[in-house]
């Protein structure tokens, strides 16, 4: 049903985006990339984290990994991931299938800047099979999604 979500969702706002389904698991960062001949980064993480007031999204590129102080710099609080058993409540899609698209209800979404890396990056389409190609620019507006830093700066 999920996935069903995404592409009503794309129908609905007259989207021109298609959901990449496969037979293989999408559903960790490095699976996803070997399914679709990607590098892991190009894979846009999404996470749902759980604020005092509400429940927010924000995509990373696959490997980034949250810097902890960033997010409390930003948020005024310390990060907290949404319960496993509460994600798909949330956000209406599968562990391993998680976006930003077809969601049940409004959710904040942010977008951080290790996105900025790619032009094209994918994100999932609302199962753990499946992915959306998609201009990162493009996914800030369809998004409505705000630009951060949330995540730890990579040393060379």
């Amino acid at each position: 049903m999920s996935v069903q979500s995404v592409k009503e969702y794309f129908k609905d706002n007259n989207l021109p985006l298609k959901i990449i389904e496969t037979n293989e698991d999408t559903s960790t960062v490095e699976k996803a990339a070997i399914a679709l001949g990607v590098e892991p980064d190009m894979i846009a993480k999404t996470l749902a984290f759980k604020l005092k007031e509400k429940e927010i999204l924000i995509l990373t590129k696959g490997r980034a990994r949250t810097d902890n102080r960033k997010f409390k710099d930003y948020f005024k609080q310390k990060p907290k991931f949404v319960k496993f058993e509460n994600v798909e409540g949330v956000t209406g899609h599968p562990i391993g299938g998680v976006c930003p698209f077809g969601l049940p209800k409004k959710l904040d979404i942010y977008l951080d800047i290790s996105l900025k890396e790619f032009t094209t990056v994918y994100p999932a389409g609302g199962s753990p099979n499946s992915a959306v190609k998609i201009d990162v620019e493009y996914l800030a507006e369809v998004t409505k999604g705000t630009w951060i830093d949330i995540t730890k700066n990579e040393l060379l």
